[in-house]
């Protein structure tokens, strides 16, 4: 009986042995087969998908086939939140708005990527989805804010001089609508949305050099000064009432509609603005410095899309090597081919001037250079709040209804609130 026990004994150590031998083993081939799987989900507005002919190259090289997840823009951060609050992937590699960045990183629902010097260099918007020295999505759609002029308009007026500050785009719009060559020369965004918060970023960054301090406060010195910009001008007539109640897309387009002169907008204007099935003014628009009180703008801004991990993918390996492959100068500018996206790379966007793709180019590419984020610490978690306050803070001062001086407080005050709720 002795014997017996101890022959199960020794049976049930060697058993014991073998599996802890094995285990590692085992465990490393099941990891190996999951980082190894040849399909992922891409999870992207319409407008951003690649197109099959892309995809095809993609998997030709890698092995890798992508599914992609069309997802409306408006759908995709409630979606990641959903599926992440539950820990599982929404896709393996997900659409990171520039605004979303930092309540996703905040959240841990981005893997930390491995982004060499060079792209860093060559893609200036990458700072928004930096924290530290860390880097969570790569931009694959530029939202760079470029300044438009209509050329026709300026000569009608007899302006000779392309605006170089502020107080020469003052004297300019003074002009124009004295000569009655634009009735309402400034295309501003006054409604309560998203773009008006955007263009007011843009206008006090550029302005100004500065929107926010150190510790995430509103500059209130900046803050003061470009509101009393923005009242000064609706009071004068250069930027339109109706900006209150009119949908800032259709803002922007005046510029193609020649509702005004000059436009602090996104680059999608430097195609559209050519092409006579949208644009009145084909040929008549170019792109000049963006301006500050003092000189031309030493930074701009950019609302730019990328696309990062997920950090519950399974299949983060493969996600790597199509976020590698997708951010590409050749794989961008296929991008701009396929579905007339506007690339985030700036050798890019230099090489498409050269060779005549990008038509009256004006100074797109020193402006993509000088690309900069407003954000000393990252997009903060609770940007969506605060751009909420302070678009509709803007909407009331455009009515009338705040004072510059009330209306910087009280943004100044919200934002405060905001920090201090996040301690």
């Amino acid at each position: 009986m002795v014997k017996r026990i101890s022959s199960l004994l020794l049976s049930g150590a060697l058993t014991l042995v073998l599996l802890a031998g094995c285990s590692p083993k085992q465990e490393k081939s099941e990891s190996s087969k999951t980082s190894d799987r040849k399909e992922i989900t891409l999870m992207i507005p319409e407008w951003g998908v690649p197109s099959d002919e892309m995809l095809a190259e993609f998997k030709k090289e890698s092995g890798i086939t992508v599914k992609v997840l069309p997802t409306a823009w408006d759908d995709i951060k409630n979606k990641v939140s959903i599926a992440s609050a539950a820990k599982k992937a929404p896709a393996d590699v997900i659409e990171v708005d520039w605004s979303w960045s930092g309540e996703f990183k905040t959240a841990g629902w981005l893997e930390k990527l491995d982004v060499d010097s060079e792209t860093q260099k060559d893609i200036p918007s990458i700072s928004y989805f930096k924290f530290g020295n860390d880097i969570y999505s790569i931009p694959y759609a530029n939202g760079l804010r470029l300044a438009y002029m209509n050329k026709e308009m300026m000569d009608k007026a007899g302006i000779s001089e392309v605006p170089k500050n502020w107080s020469d785009m003052e004297s300019a719009m003074k002009k124009l609508k004295a000569s009655k060559v634009s009735e309402y020369p400034y295309l501003f965004p006054l409604h309560a949305e998203e773009k008006t918060t955007t263009s007011f970023l843009t206008l006090a960054y550029t302005r100004n050099g500065k929107v926010f301090n150190n510790d995430d406060t509103l500059n209130k010195e900046s803050v003061l000064d470009t509101l009393k910009t923005i009242d000064r001008y609706v009071k004068e007539g250069y930027i339109t009432p109706d900006s209150v109640s009119k949908p800032g897309i259709d803002t922007f387009r005046g510029i193609n509609n020649a509702d005004g002169a000059f436009l602090l907008g996104p680059t999608s204007f430097i195609t559209s603005s050519n092409d006579p099935k949208v644009s009145k003014v084909v040929g008549k628009i170019t792109v000049i410095p963006m301006p500050s009180i003092d000189g031309p703008a030493k930074n701009t801004i950019s609302f730019t899309e990328a696309v990062g991990i997920s950090t519950f993918s399974e299949n983060k390996e493969s996600a790597k090597k199509f976020v590698e492959w997708f951010s590409r100068p050749e794989t961008q500018l296929a991008l701009n081919k396929a579905i007339n996206n506007t690339p985030t790379r700036t050798s890019v966007i230099e090489k498409m001037v050269k060779d005549g793709i990008i038509k009256t180019p004006g100074s797109i590419v020193e402006q993509s250079k000088i690309v900069n984020t407003p954000f000393p610490n990252g997009v903060p978690k609770y940007y969506t709040e605060m751009s909420t306050e302070i678009f509709n803070i803007i909407n009331q001062l455009g009515k009338g209804n705040l004072t510059p001086e009330k209306a910087t407080d009280t943004m100044v005050e919200k934002v405060q609130k905001l920090i201090d709720e996040r301690k």
